[in-house]
């Protein structure tokens, strides 16, 4: 078969774009395969070792390299979450492979004040919450109402005891200068990462959604990196490709404030991120950034930037 061609079918100004970006047949052929079933153990709600075992009565496991033991590929495409014991009880948590790296990113630490800016549906957040241990506060904002409330179900049904959901919009937190010991801003995108988890992300793909959800990222990344304190990580993430809502997203900040970038190192496949394009050039600093075709790790398509404010 020709994913190329199925693609162009599908939207064929989605594959003049992305073509231009990664010429590889693999990237459309991994973008075309059904995504690989992937869980996190939720320590909060028990001991690791005797979750696993349970889960190996029914399930083989493969450990993903870039989380901290607690991250599992299911060797099954025929994984119904909802009549899983397990998962009705919080002990594991359905989550995207590549999406469990930005909190590894963010590495928060017990007693810290964290902001999770775009949070729902709060995976992320329940990961961030098991790494501090339940100690501390996590502010898990989203803008919308009806995600606040799934979002709501997920940390309960996790166990978090240290988050306070609000429903704003995220530049609001502009106003609380200098205060989150970390921030994460997994933000809204045009999705081109999740066209595996379903086509209607690529049937939906328009030129128009890169151009708003870029700027809505710049407005957002600004807020994120002057409400964190000095000293502290800003991570910010996507589940797409397009470099109008990455790399550039990133190069917009540096630009505009004094933010540094830290090297991000983890065991992972990455693809060159994009220092040029559409006759944009952006800083070399880039390069400390990582970026996440679908065929480098058979995962969703990813994007993280480590920030630090001096």
């Amino acid at each position: 078969m020709n994913y190329r061609e199925e693609f162009q079918k599908i939207n064929r100004k989605l594959v003049e774009r992305y073509a231009k970006l990664d010429d590889a047949e693999d990237f459309w052929a991994y973008l075309y395969k059904p995504l690989r079933p992937s869980i996190r153990i939720n320590t909060l709600k028990g001991n690791l070792d005797e979750i696993k075992s349970m889960l190996e009565e029914k399930f083989e496991l493969e450990r993903i390299p870039w989380t901290k033991g607690e991250g599992f590929f299911i060797k099954s495409h025929d994984v119904n979450f909802g009549q899983l014991i397990e998962y009705s009880l919080g002990l594991i948590i359905p989550q995207e492979a590549s999406s469990m790296i930005p909190p590894v990113v963010l590495d928060p630490k017990p007693g810290e004040l964290v902001l999770d800016m775009a949070a729902a549906p709060g995976s992320k957040t329940t990961q961030i919450a098991q790494y501090m241990d339940n100690e501390g506060c996590i502010i898990a904002n989203d803008a919308k109402q009806d995600r606040a409330n799934i979002l709501i179900a997920n940390l309960n049904r996790a166990g978090v005891l240290i988050a306070k959901v609000t429903v704003k919009d995220g530049a609001y937190y502009a106003k609380y200068e200098n205060t989150f010991d970390r921030v994460l801003l997994d933000a809204p995108c045009s999705s081109v990462g999740m066209i595996r988890k379903n086509f209607k992300f690529a049937k939906t793909w328009s030129l128009g959604k890169v151009y708003y959800h870029s700027r809505l990222q710049k407005r957002l990344i600004l807020a994120a990196y002057k409400a964190l304190k000095p000293g502290g990580v800003l991570v910010y993430s996507t589940c797409t490709v397009d470099p109008l809502e990455n790399e550039e997203v990133v190069d917009f900040l540096l630009q505009k404030t004094d933010a540094k970038l830290e090297k991000i190192k983890l065991p992972l496949k990455t693809t060159e991120p994009v220092l040029e394009w559409e006759g944009r050039k952006y800083s070399e600093e880039l390069k400390k950034t990582v970026r996440i075709h679908p065929q480098d790790n058979d995962t969703e398509a990813f994007y993280i930037a480590k920030i630090v404010k001096p």
